[in-house]
């Protein structure tokens, strides 16, 4: 059986290949380890191959791990998963990021529970790219009110977007949603001095989503082996 060391430097030579076969920059693409309902001691295995970028999606999951592990102060942690404002406090007090921001509400609790003497807390936008019922996300046409009111609050930093589209096997179909994320991060990269995020793509899917731009792809279970 592979170790996690050895799938995370897979998971790297996956990113590098399908970098280079964009003919984008070399490590214009990050890699967040998604390490959700896995142990502290995955996440050391993967720190000690180098791996600094995490990302949780469960509030009381993700902050316990991040008391633990606080002697690793290099690490970044990135909230992903949906955040209901009952959690937002915790989730300001210990997270880097938060991937998810989808209304208003919750990005005002977020600047306004942020500690004063912690730096502004980077935020991306989630996006339903495929209106689908299932997932969380705002359309398209809400995407600039929630801008605006994200770069109004000096406690956040928007970094940019993230979406989940949904699985198809028409890669036609698949293109054209990945086009739609590309264009839109493009059309605010330009607008926006720190938009630099465009995190879209996981371990099925980020071949596809690096030829499209993205910046950051999310990787679980090709990394941690499969959830139990």
């Amino acid at each position: 059986m592979q170790t996690i060391a050895e799938r995370l430097k897979s998971a790297q030579s996956r990113i590098e290949q399908a970098t280079a076969n964009a003919h984008r920059p070399p490590k214009s693409v990050q890699l967040l380890a998604v390490s959700k309902t896995k142990p502290v001691s995955d996440i050391n295995l993967a720190y000690e191959a180098g791996q600094r970028l995490f990302g949780e999606n469960y509030v009381q999951e993700g902050v316990e791990k991040i008391q633990h592990l606080s002697a690793l102060t290099d690490i970044e942690w990135h909230m992903i998963g949906p955040l209901q404002s009952n959690k937002t406090k915790v989730v300001a007090e210990h997270f880097d990021w938060v991937q998810s921001v989808d209304r208003e509400k919750i990005a005002r609790r977020l600047n306004d529970q942020r500690p004063s003497d912690m730096p502004p807390l980077n935020v991306c936008i989630q996006l339903n790219i495929d209106d689908e019922d299932s997932k969380s996300g705002i359309q398209i046409n809400a995407l600039p009110a929630l801008i605006d009111t994200i770069n109004g609050l000096p406690n956040l930093k928007l970094r940019g977007l993230m979406a989940i589209p949904k699985a198809s096997p028409d890669e036609a179909e698949q293109a054209q949603t990945l086009t739609t994320l590309a264009e839109l991060f493009a059309e605010y990269q330009q607008k926006l001095s720190d938009f630099d995020t465009l995190s879209v793509g996981m371990s099925s899917d980020l071949e596809a989503a690096i030829e499209h731009g993205s910046t950051m792809v999310r990787v679980g279970s090709a990394i941690f082996g499969a959830r139990s």
